[in-house]
């Protein structure tokens, strides 16, 4: 009979353990996930200017850190909470009046079922409707306090990674079961995808919504600066990104009686917002890298869920990431066939 040599028993003991422990520290640190994910993002933009001024500059590395941490801060993240605060704002505002606006809208979807025969009120489960509203809006509160804990997380991570960048380097290399070459590539691929998604997604989603807040104004829509942020998000989804915030507006304000202003900002999104979506993605993601529609589309699809916000990021970044690796695999392990 024959035996497993003891070698290999020790070994795969010895990954079980892996496995296991890596598992039990990925399922503590899921709460705060996006708080790594960010810190690795800031990494990664932040390093070069970090290095510059370092080495040219001679300046001390923990206040050159401090000093780029900051700036990070103030361009970044507070527009971001400022964002986020007047959604959470709208958001509570409509679970507290959930069905009055259910019962407007169903007044609306009454008109239309008058003038075209439609009947969508039958379809509508307006208790079911009005719970999820009220659970979405606890949810977002509940986890306000994960968020700052992950911001916190984010920030102390940082600064270690920008005042050891050497020594980060030299453990990725030591830990990672690959050669250098592979770490290499794998390394160019999340800088190039983290550079396109952090920098050049974001770019072509705040232009759009500044061409739509101009539509908004010409148009006298009401909360333009509101409807700004839907749209700038909404911009970041491929496809669909335009519909996000163009359709609910036009809804809204058909709703009012406003017909010209209505069909007018409605014309106006998908034509001037639609048409000037394409002529920002030409320039600007071309500069940086030129990410295929289908893999941000799918990569949103599965971040948002895992990461919540940020997944607009890390989403693709992820489905990025596992067609490198087989291409990592294909190369290192499929060359016997080829023979």
């Amino acid at each position: 009979m024959t035996q497993i040599a003891p070698k290999i028993i020790r070994q795969i003991f010895v990954l079980l353990l892996i496995l296991l422990t890596g598992s039990l520290i990925f399922r503590e640190m899921l709460p705060y996930l996006s708080g790594v994910l960010g810190a690795i993002t800031f990494y990664i933009l932040l390093r070069k200017p970090m290095r510059y001024l370092v080495t040219h500059y001679k300046w001390k590395s923990n206040i050159t850190a401090l000093i780029l941490m900051l700036a990070s801060f103030v361009i970044v993240m507070i527009p971001l909470s400022g964002f986020g605060i007047m959604l959470a704002n709208k958001i509570s505002n409509i679970a507290a009046n959930s069905e009055r606006v259910i019962d407007a809208f169903q007044d609306q979807v009454g008109k239309i079922k008058f003038k075209t025969g439609i009947d969508i009120n039958s379809q509508m489960d307006t208790e079911a409707i009005t719970t999820w509203i009220s659970d979405s809006a606890q949810s977002m509160v509940g986890n306000t306090f994960n968020l700052f804990i992950a911001i916190g997380l984010m920030y102390f991570m940082l600064y270690f990674m920008l005042t050891n960048r050497q020594e980060l380097r030299q453990s990725l290399r030591k830990y990672i079961p690959m050669d250098n070459d592979n770490i290499n590539e794998i390394g160019r691929e999340v800088q190039t995808m983290v550079k396109s998604n952090a920098i050049g997604i974001p770019l072509v989603a705040i232009a759009q919504g500044l061409i739509a807040l101009i539509g908004f104004l010409i148009f006298g829509i009401e909360e333009p600066l509101f409807w700004f942020v839907i749209v700038t998000i909404g911009s970041m989804i491929p496809f669909v990104g335009t519909l996000v915030g163009i359709l609910p507006v036009f809804i809204l304000t058909l709703s009012t009686g406003n017909s010209f202003q209505a069909y007018g900002i409605l014309i106006y999104g998908f034509v001037v917002v639609g048409s000037t979506d394409n002529l920002i993605r030409l320039f600007v993601l071309k500069k940086l890298d030129n990410v295929h529609p289908l893999i941000t589309l799918i990569g949103v699809i599965v971040g948002v869920p895992l990461f919540g916000f940020i997944g607009l990021i890390f989403g693709p970044l992820l489905v990025s990431m596992f067609m490198a690796l087989v291409k990592i695999y294909k190369d290192e392990y499929g060359k016997a066939d080829q023979i």
